[in-house]
């Protein structure tokens, strides 16, 4: 996001037991992710065997019962418009980031949602920089992400390589043919 770029959101929240109710209003309007419920880079063996929309919302709620963190929302006044899956990387399953020598609190940005009559507006932007202060907030000292190429076929949802890149991140590696793996380190 550029200064002349004016901000659609107008605020974030840590999605918890409190606001677990916009997570659901979001995901479960017309368009929303209602079948996957941000659960495919958190699935255990167990929860993956039952790929239900019903299972998967069961599942990240037990999460959020649990104060487990799994993401913000992002508000245009009160109606919920965006998501980012935002957490620690151990609460995702294998997402093929670096495993490190040292010891980094790693935040791991896995995928973004936001509502189709706001898309194209700077949104993954506005997005990524909510959660790079929610991981600080939290005590993360490093923020990874798996973004692709605008022309790639799959893992969309990951956001693009151009949004990281100019949220100050610096690409590290890759994993497999498409993803490319950015960090950014916390001060």
């Amino acid at each position: 996001m550029t200064q002349t770029e004016p901000s659609v959101l107008t605020h974030f929240k840590e999605v918890n037991q409190e606001t677990w109710a916009d997570l659901e209003r979001l995901f479960e309007a017309r368009g929303g992710p209602k079948n996957c419920w941000c659960m495919v880079w958190r699935a255990t063996p167990v929860e993956s065997k039952d790929a239900s929309g019903t299972a998967r919302k069961a599942a990240l709620k037990l999460r959020v019962d649990n104060q487990t963190p799994i993401g913000i929302l992002g508000y245009q006044g009160q109606e919920p418009v965006a998501w980012c899956s935002i957490a620690p990387r151990p609460t995702y399953r294998r997402l093929g980031g670096i495993e490190d020598e040292t010891r980094e609190n790693v935040w791991a940005i896995a995928c973004f949602y936001v509502i189709r009559r706001l898309r194209g507006l700077g949104i993954t932007r506005q997005l990524i920089d909510g959660a790079v202060a929610h991981a600080k907030r939290n005590g993360a000292t490093m923020v990874e992400a798996y973004p692709v190429e605008p022309d790639s076929p799959s893992y969309r949802f990951m956001g693009f390589v151009e949004s990281f890149k100019a949220a100050g991140f610096e690409e590290v590696g890759r994993v497999g043919a498409r993803r490319h793996i950015f960090r950014r380190r916390l001060g």
